[in-house]
């Protein structure tokens, strides 16, 4: 009796684990469908999107697998559902910063990422403010952030779903849906020198603040990228002085200089670039001729190049520097006599290569 009752017992057990097995978490397996990640970085901005891939697997994808235009799944609360760009649950895209999509604005945020694909070659692209939903099953068209309307491509067959990034520039970039034989691409732009410089903003407020060469590269940034020249002036005279931190040299006097120009105040430029030459380098007066080649300053072009050489009479570039100088100005005769110096002084290969390109500019033949 104690031996049946035993094994009842042990049956009622076993019973109740196989019926309370949902309670618990299931072993990890493979997934027929691949997750995967794909992330981009334009100018410091970060763009992921998370999807799955499945295969074609021999099987006809547009307009079978997946169907023209809205459809109901037969599931969830969706009565019309787009495609969920991928399988399992759907793809989502996060955006670090707010960008525009195919010229439309999209503020930063994660998105559930569908796709409505139509029969004739069009397709449109949903952003969707539920991006933890599986799959399309639950959609609405009120939760829609965003709707963009694109052409698709045909292209050579892709065996498993990709996302991929391309035409990546310095402020945009091209993300591509490819399966089977069809691309689905969008356009991605990024208001780069917007988001650098409210986020330069920031870190000067915090340790990078602390540092000289932080606000001699905010300055420089703004100069070079269209930001605010106030701005950037305000931020290399703290470099300069007034500061714990501020140093005076000859780079951030040049770039102060060069600052100045581009707001046209070319006398105050000239007096700068004047005071760095006193403390300036090499490579630094070099620099400063020709800024003041370009700002049609002959008279102080020539003066740094030839301090150069007066620094040091066997430095070939010099030369080099000088007779582009007088070429520039129209003098041919110091042209000539400064690049053949240039070429005497066994000079790197760069050099060789202006110096001679000058030269043959100047009705020189070389041997």
């Amino acid at each position: 009796m104690k031996r049946i009752t035993t094994f009842y017992s042990i049956a009622v057990i076993f019973t109740f684990l196989i019926a309370s097995s949902t309670l618990f978490a299931q072993v990890t397996l493979p997934r027929g469908s691949q997750q995967a990640s794909i992330s981009q970085k334009v100018g410091i901005s970060e763009i992921t999107i998370n999807y799955s891939r499945p295969s074609v697997k021999g099987r006809e994808i547009w307009g079978k697998l997946v169907p023209y235009g809205m459809n109901n799944l037969g599931f969830g609360t969706a009565k019309e559902s787009p495609w969920r760009a991928g399988a399992n649950e759907n793809s989502t895209i996060t955006i670090s910063d707010d960008v525009t999509i195919q010229g439309k604005a999209l503020k930063a945020g994660t998105y559930g990422l569908h796709i409505v694909p139509l029969e004739n070659g069009d397709a449109t692209i949903i952003f969707s403010n539920n991006s933890t939903a599986w799959g399309s099953f639950f959609y609405e068209p009120k939760e829609d952030e965003l709707r963009v309307d694109v052409k698709t491509n045909e292209i050579d067959n892709f065996e498993l779903l990709t996302f991929d990034f391309s035409d990546v520039t310095a402020n945009s970039a091209t993300i591509s849906l490819k399966w089977s034989t069809k691309e689905i691409p969008f356009i991605i732009e990024v208001p780069v020198t917007e988001i650098v410089l409210a986020n330069i903003r920031r870190e000067l407020q915090s340790t990078p603040g602390f540092s000289n060469q932080s606000y001699v590269q905010a300055a420089n940034f703004a100069l070079n990228n269209g930001g605010d020249l106030e701005e950037a002036l305000k931020w290399v005279d703290a470099s300069i002085s007034g500061q714990f931190f501020s140093q005076k040299n000859a780079n951030n006097l040049l770039l102060k200089s060069r600052i100045l120009a581009k707001m046209g105040k070319q006398d105050e430029s000239i007096k700068i670039v004047d005071e760095a030459s006193s403390i300036a380098n090499k490579n630094q007066l070099n620099a400063m001729g020709y800024q003041m080649l370009n700002l049609k300053q002959y008279d102080l072009a020539l003066k740094f190049f030839k301090l150069n050489i007066k620094n040091d009479p066997t430095d070939a570039n010099s030369y080099d520097s000088l007779g582009e100088a007088y070429k520039t100005i129209g003098d041919k005769k110091n042209a000539i006599k400064n690049l053949k110096k240039a070429l005497s002084l066994n000079p790197p290969a760069n050099v060789k290569a202006n110096s001679e390109k000058l030269l043959e500019e100047l009705g020189i033949k070389l041997q």
